[in-house]
């Protein structure tokens, strides 16, 4: 073979591993779930890991109502900021290839909502508008939740 046939041949194989990895990227390890729902399909401990962080989240959410409740915005800002872009910082980057990109999206999109309301809070934002905007993360974390599902791989 000849140089230039080599190169047509490789640059082929390059485009279709990037097809390939651009694929899994957007569509993520998923199967079809057992009550309609997409299965993101994980290791058990990648299963563990999200299913901890969206207790995190939880928790914060609690927090801030709990700081608003009490006319707290010390406590609605660290509680918000809690569950932040900050921490997701560490995710393994392999779990996250695993992940379909609309579940990411929404996901870094909630990350993203709890600095903003981590924000409000410190600039002494009403008790009110703090909590529309707690209510329209809720409403992601309700659509993430009526859309997937976690499964483990066998």
């Amino acid at each position: 073979m000849n140089a230039k046939l080599l190169s047509i041949i490789a640059i082929i194989l390059w485009l279709a591993t990037i097809a390939v990895a651009a694929t899994f990227f957007v569509r993520g390890n998923t199967a079809q779930g057992t009550d309609g729902r997409t299965a993101i399909v994980l290791s058990g401990a990648e299963r563990d890991m999200v299913l901890g962080e969206m207790r995190g989240l939880l928790s914060s959410v609690h927090d801030v109502l709990d700081g608003l409740n009490k006319n707290d915005m010390t406590q609605v800002a660290a509680a918000a900021a809690r569950s932040g872009m900050g921490s997701a910082a560490d995710v393994n980057p392999a779990m996250m290839a695993k992940l379909p990109l609309a579940f990411k999206s929404l996901g870094m999109s909630v990350h993203h909502d709890m600095d903003a309301l981590a924000a409000a809070a410190k600039q002494n934002k009403s008790g009110a508008e703090i909590q529309g905007m707690l209510t329209d993360t809720l409403g992601k974390c309700l659509a993430c939740h009526a859309t997937w599902q976690l499964q483990t791989a066998n």
